[in-house]
């Protein structure tokens, strides 16, 4: 899946998961700020989801997307 991090409309960093479903690193030294994660989903319903996302000063984030022909949902995780 092809992921996108974007900051006031703009890409910052791009990635895509790997057969475990994640991405080793999205984006290093982000400054803080609102980020959008757009997630390219090859479903038939869901064909993008956009989280829009607060970081801080934490040095990592794990944001899970669950998706479904039926639903989809997201956590921060740890």
């Amino acid at each position: 899946m092809s992921v996108s991090l974007e900051q006031d409309g703009a890409v910052v960093a791009r990635g895509v998961t790997d057969a475990d479903g994640r991405i080793a690193e999205l984006a290093a030294s982000l400054a803080p700020g609102r980020y959008r994660l757009v997630f390219e989903l090859d479903g038939r319903f869901f064909r993008r989801v956009a989280l829009d996302v607060e970081i801080g000063t934490d040095s990592k984030y794990h944001v899970p997307l669950l998706a479904t022909p039926f639903s989809v949902t997201s956590y921060r995780g740890s």
